[in-house]
């Protein structure tokens, strides 16, 4: 059980939680047209909720990135109205899709007194759900007593080029589940939360949670919603009746009507619906968390905030879209976001303690079952060596894939990363299949870590934008840009859908990444776990070292 303490939103609406909820009470926006004037150089106009000079002046901190002082000052204040003590047992997550990395992270650890190791959760845009869900389950788990969780971007030539790319971005402000959206505005923000182990009058806590995978594909959400509905079907049921539903709502076509056939197929279509984009952007790693602020905030004063740009319903599904301001006593509510990799998160949040959770898992013994070692020169499975014909590097993948795999071209098309987990995976199944038989595991979750996160694809990605006249950013390229793809592929190729999520850490740490294993298995839909470390810092230099596990 998670009470959440405290919080601060940081975002060029304001640089506290209150200003920012004073200002989308009033109806203002953060989304501003843009032609030039930025750091963000691309050749083409955007809208999009960018800091000011003058505020990024304002949390600037010597000697940090401004990643980092970002961070920094929202923890900061959020820790004014919370004084918790600084020490093993207090853990600071980041949630990012586009970090500065792992020194980042333990720079502003130090910065706001952390001792702990921090995380970095990088699981595309439901990263800030899935930091506050891994959050709960750490609280509930007792590794912690307290658990900080920051979610944080900031935009750049980078993202924005991507976004671009994939035709995802709207020249007009965003019209979430609108007959007249044209795609999404990107944002920036902080967003900060302190969640604790005891009960606090007035307080919100977090009910229920799960992450489900689509299997569907990459980057297209399922036309069917099916994760999404697995992950609403098991925190709430129809015969609940929360306050609202706060959607993505990313105003893209396919998101919005994903979203919508979820919440419809999952009996909730008479719950009104909100989202937020239309005031703050997409702020990707801060999205999740910063909607969740707001939308508590919104309820203590009694209020469902409207959804700006939202005119006509241009989804087919039944859903309630509340386009004004509405009063409401309710005091709980239902938060649903989804990403890149087929990832879908919710959370059930309320004004009351919640029920205890089902220690199913908790108590049925977790079994190895095998275990794959790949470096650049050797392949071990289990105790078996096995003989690479003298390949190595890249080339010792490709060997691996012709000769044990070989029914699956997409493999061509994967990141160095994305390869590496998929044959290190394959071969993990095919030891499965030798041993236990041919079966299905549509329950089996895949969580990666490394402590590079995506760099291999990153350059990739950066030569096809290295300048104004060599500017041809790549879909493709971008996508992979996103570590947790890898995730997916593996997903995808086996139909898992069970949770997937990709953490970055300072260094290969057996103890965390066990914690994270462990912290998976506290959801008793997760049956079986593939999961481990998956480092690649280019296709030469590679390390896989994960088991699967069950808990049959």
């Amino acid at each position: 059980m998670a009470t959440i303490l405290a919080d601060n939103i940081i975002s060029p609406l304001g640089s506290t939680t209150q200003a920012n909820c004073q200002a989308i009470r009033s109806g203002k926006t953060a989304l501003r047209h843009f032609s030039s004037g930025t750091d963000i150089r691309v050749p083409f106009p955007f809208t999009a909720a960018l800091f000011s000079e003058e505020q990024k002046r304002a949390f600037a901190i010597d000697g940090y990135t401004p990643f980092e002082s970002l961070a920094i000052t929202s923890i900061r204040e959020t820790l004014t109205t919370c004084q918790i003590p600084m020490d093993q047992r207090t853990c600071l997550l980041i949630s990012s899709t586009k970090h500065e990395g792992p020194l980042a992270a333990q720079r502003i650890a130090q910065a706001v007194g952390i001792i702990t190791i921090p995380i970095i959760v990088c699981n595309a845009c439901i990263s800030g759900v899935s930091a506050l869900i891994l959050a709960d389950r750490l609280i509930e788990m007792q590794r912690y007593d307290y658990v900080i969780v920051c979610g944080l971007d900031l935009q750049t030539t980078f993202i924005m080029s991507g976004f671009h790319s994939l035709k995802a971005l709207s020249p007009n402000e965003c019209r979430p589940f609108d007959l007249e959206r044209t795609g999404l505005n990107l944002g920036e923000a902080a967003a900060t939360v302190i969640l604790g182990k005891k009960p606090k009058k007035g307080a919100w806590y977090i009910l229920a949670s799960a992450v489900r995978n689509d299997a569907y594909h990459s980057s297209s959400p399922s036309p069917k919603g099916e994760g999404c509905r697995m992950a609403i079907e098991a925190v709430m049921s129809p015969a609940e009746q929360p306050a609202l539903i706060n959607a993505h709502g990313t105003a893209t076509l396919y998101n919005d009507q994903m979203e919508a056939r979820a919440i419809s197929q999952s009996g909730l279509s008479r719950i009104p619906v909100n989202a937020l984009k239309g005031y703050f952007g997409h702020t990707m790693g801060a999205a999740g968390i910063l909607e969740t602020i707001i939308t508590m905030h919104s309820l203590d004063n009694q209020t469902i905030i409207g959804t700006r740009g939202f005119e006509e319903l241009g989804v087919s599904g039944n859903i309630n879209i509340i386009r004004d301001n509405t009063p409401t006593d309710k005091t709980s509510f239902l938060k649903i976001i989804s990403g890149f990799g087929g990832c879908n998160a919710a959370i059930h949040i309320a004004k009351k303690l919640p029920p205890l959770k089902s220690k199913d898992n908790e108590n049925k013994d977790r079994q190895i079952l095998h275990r794959i070692v790949i470096t650049p020169k050797k392949v071990q499975i289990d105790n078996e060596t096995i003989d690479t014909k003298g390949q190595e590097g890249k080339d010792l993948l490709t060997h691996l894939y012709k000769t044990r795999i070989n029914d699956y071209p997409r493999f061509y098309k994967m990141d160095a990363l994305a390869r590496l987990g998929f044959v290190a995976t394959e071969l993990l199944l095919q030891k499965e299949k030798e041993t236990q038989g041919q079966q299905e595991h549509p329950q089996r979750a895949v969580i990666f870590c490394n402590e590079s996160s995506s760099v291999n694809a990153d350059r990739t990605f950066l030569a096809t934008i290295s300048s104004p006249e060599n500017f041809f950013p790549s879909p493709s390229a971008f996508v992979y840009t996103l570590p947790n793809i890898a995730n997916a592929e593996v997903a995808i190729r086996n139909q898992y859908h069970g949770e997937t999520a990709f953490y970055i850490l300072p260094h290969q740490d057996e103890n965390i990444m066990q914690m994270l294993a462990e912290a998976t298995m506290q959801d008793p839909f997760n049956k079986d776990l593939i999961s481990g470390w998956l480092e690649c810092k280019d296709e030469d230099h590679f390390q896989a070292t994960l088991t699967l596990t069950t808990t049959h």
